[in-house]
């Protein structure tokens, strides 16, 4: 799964690659800080240079944590792909204009009709399933078993939170609306007037609050039913439905 990305970063084997094998797994980190992201100054690759140290696993989680990335020691292959992702911007930013002036590949026979990117997207591919993953750590999105539902909530999310409109309007001044706090009645009675007229505000505060919360769960509820009554396709079978 990690061929392509290590052969367009010049990786000695490629193709001989083996994520399961620890030590080419190390050997790769390393050649990765090395070569390519050169987060750490050279003298302070010691802990991660020794491969055969036992405390090896503790650098390598330091070093995520200083990249600031999404996943942890356990996950190692969504990891190690985050981190050739890393490395191929960054081998793309020291040499923009040697990749500027690659010739683009023809996506199709007919090149004045568009092409949907995502008509070849193989929902199964360790690829997709790491970039979905990563895409969800960052948005704080839950887990799902099915990647495909996740991508479909990554996308409402982006839609209806990151849009540009979505953008302008967060970032718009809330005005608020007078209330005028003798009309509506306490209920009780604190003996000091200041601290009635702070009551009401407090209670007329959490009524706002309750009604927002039940305008999300009324929201929560509608995106529920959206995706029950969204039935997956199984192209294999032939038929729609679990």
């Amino acid at each position: 799964m990690f061929r392509r990305k290590l052969t367009a970063l010049d990786y000695h084997d490629p193709n001989g690659f083996e994520c399961s094998d620890e030590t080419q797994f190390r050997n790769c980190i390393v050649w990765l800080e090395d070569q390519k992201i050169r987060h750490y100054k050279i003298e302070d690759r010691g802990n991660l240079r020794n491969i055969p140290s036992l405390d090896w696993p503790k650098a390598f989680e330091k070093y995520l944590q200083d990249l600031n990335c999404p996943f942890g020691v356990q996950e190692k292959k969504e990891a190690l792909d985050w981190l050739l992702g890393l490395a191929v911007r960054y081998e793309y930013g020291d040499n923009v204009e040697k990749y500027r002036d690659c010739p683009t590949l023809a996506t199709s026979a007919n090149s004045d009709k568009a092409v949907d990117p995502l008509i070849n997207l193989d929902s199964n591919s360790a690829d997709f399933k790491a970039g979905v993953t990563a895409l969800a750590n960052i948005l704080k999105i839950q887990r799902h078993d099915d990647y495909l539902v996740m991508l479909k909530a990554i996308r409402i999310l982006i839609q209806e939170r990151l849009s540009p409109e979505a953008i302008v309007k967060a970032n718009q001044n809330r005005e608020g609306v007078p209330v005028a706090l003798d009309k509506h009645v306490l209920g009780f009675d604190t003996g000091d007037a200041t601290l009635n007229e702070a009551a009401q505000i407090l209670r007329l505060l959490h009524i706002e609050e309750l009604r927002e919360l039940q305008t999300k769960i009324n929201e929560a509820i509608v995106a529920v039913q959206a995706i029950i009554a969204d039935p997956k396709t199984d192209h294999r079978l032939g038929k729609v439905g679990r």
